[in-house]
């Protein structure tokens, strides 16, 4: 348990810890023990920028899915999302024009009615509130680095 928060209280603190498997290869390890491997783009294996476009779709996936699934079971459920990594004007790298695009079918009749109707406010909360990783990404969070000590 965190020791800043009481036994009534969650932690807020999420970790994922990446340890380097091969040249170029590295496994991602979440707090449940669940895995996925990256590289540089060598292989199939998904890149560090690939994980963060998927992490904005997923986020934006469960989001609305948690809501108008509760309306309808969706026949189809898509999110794409896509960006283009370009130098800034001090020569860093950065993704610029994100897009994300959900593409969501729900059967005929009234449950599919309300799922569709609730489509466009969902998206709309989920975007401007609802999904942590988009909302991190735009509103800039520092991110501290620094050396671990002793190694």
């Amino acid at each position: 348990m965190d020791p800043t928060t009481s036994s009534s209280e969650p932690s807020t603190l999420r970790r994922v810890d990446v340890t380097r498997t091969g040249p170029g290869r590295f496994r991602a390890t979440n707090a449940r023990g669940g895995t996925i491997d990256l590289g540089s783009g060598e292989d199939d294996d998904f890149t560090p920028v690939e994980l963060l476009l998927a992490a904005i779709a997923g986020c934006v996936g469960v989001t609305v899915d948690a809501i108008t699934a509760r309306r309808a079971e969706p026949e189809a459920f898509d999110v794409a999302v896509t960006g283009h990594k370009v130098r800034d004007d001090d020569g860093a790298t950065v993704l610029r024009d994100l897009e994300l695009v959900l593409a969501a079918a729900f059967p005929a009749g009234e449950a599919g009615d309300r799922a569709r109707e609730a489509l466009p406010r969902t998206l709309r909360q989920t975007h401007e509130r609802l999904c942590t990783v988009s909302r991190t990404v735009e509103t800039g969070v520092p991110v501290e680095m620094r050396l671990a000590e002793g190694r």
